[in-house]
């Protein structure tokens, strides 16, 4: 069983598990207590959510890129860099994924290899230009 400490607003400021002196006992289920620890299940789900709209945005702006609306170079270099990180990120997750589309298949009806690589496009719209220091 938890026991709270609660700050000079009544918020949780600390749990413990032995009793402390002036701390308040509360169930394990407790919506606080589950909020303070980052188990609510309404917040968890919003986190969620937005890191799908990252995903979504992130799609947005590589289509855009392909399409030559936006270039790289018009975003600040900031949003750059994070965009680049996210990119070689995912890229190295899916290096350690199970390949299921982008492996090399043997052409039907003969002896020459396809590759399909879904995101070459993608990656070459997305290339750093070189710093000037």
């Amino acid at each position: 069983m938890p026991y709270a400490l609660r700050d000079a607003l009544g918020q949780i400021a600390s749990l413990h598990r032995e009793p402390v002196a002036g701390a308040q006992s509360l169930s394990p289920d407790h919506p606080e207590v589950r909020a303070f620890l980052g188990r609510d299940p309404d917040a968890a789900r919003f986190a969620s959510m937005d890191a799908d709209l990252v995903r979504v945005l992130e799609d947005l702006i590589d289509a855009l890129i392909r399409r030559n609306v936006l270039n790289i170079t018009d975003l600040p270099p900031e949003a750059q860099a994070k965009l680049f990180d996210r990119k070689h990120f995912r890229e190295g997750m899916q290096a350690h994924a199970l390949t299921l589309f982008g492996a090399l298949t043997p052409h039907l009806g003969s002896s020459s290899v396809v590759h399909t690589d879904w995101n070459a496009q993608a990656d070459a719209d997305l290339r750093l230009p070189p710093t000037v220091s």
